[in-house]
């Protein structure tokens, strides 16, 4: 910069979505750290892009989503330039990504937002409550087991449906949830 330049002028040089290597942007990180001061100021400004994905196609909503930064994930569902049901290149959701993260707080927001698929799968054919089932997240399976959209015997490209995956994984709770669970 050279000497004798005004300041305001330098900084609005700033590219506050510049990705880096992996993609990802400034408030890419600062959702996935749960910095919600960072994440409010980011969001202030008409050229940050608040539904930027990175190189997996996970954006700053299914990384805080995945780290289970609930305030953080508000801020971001109050931008209209979010979505809520976005795919990474797995085919996940923030609510899948939610679920991976064994996050409820997180789970009740996102079934809170309008379109928002409970049952969506992935590209591997594993819903929300699958994944937390492979997890032994008991909590987020029985929030999920709360939606009637949810069907909790529903099979994934390899034929496994959720009680399958808390068995092969070891989550009696999860299993106990899912056999006693009536539609």
């Amino acid at each position: 910069m050279p000497l004798g330049r005004d300041m305001r002028e330098w900084r609005e040089e700033v590219n506050r979505n510049k990705p880096d290597d992996s993609g990802r942007t400034p408030l890419s990180y600062a959702a996935r750290e749960g910095r919600e001061g960072l994440v409010k100021i980011l969001l202030q400004r008409d050229d940050v892009h608040p539904d930027k994905p990175d190189n997996h196609g996970s954006t700053p909503l299914s990384l805080a989503a995945e780290c289970g930064h609930e305030y953080v994930v508000k801020i971001l569902l109050g931008s209209e330039k979010v979505n809520p049901e976005s795919l990474d290149h797995d085919g996940e959701t923030p609510l899948a990504c939610a679920a991976v993260g064994g996050s409820e707080g997180v789970v009740r927001i996102l079934l809170e937002q309008e379109g928002v698929n409970p049952d969506k799968p992935n590209y591997a054919g594993q819903t929300p409550l699958s994944i937390a089932a492979q997890g032994g997240f008991e909590g987020v399976v029985q929030i999920l087991l709360g939606q009637k959209e949810v069907n909790p015997n529903q099979a994934d490209n390899d034929g496994q449906t959720p009680l399958q995956h808390a068995a092969k994984h070891g989550h009696h709770g999860v299993m106990e949830l899912l056999q006693h669970h009536e539609r």
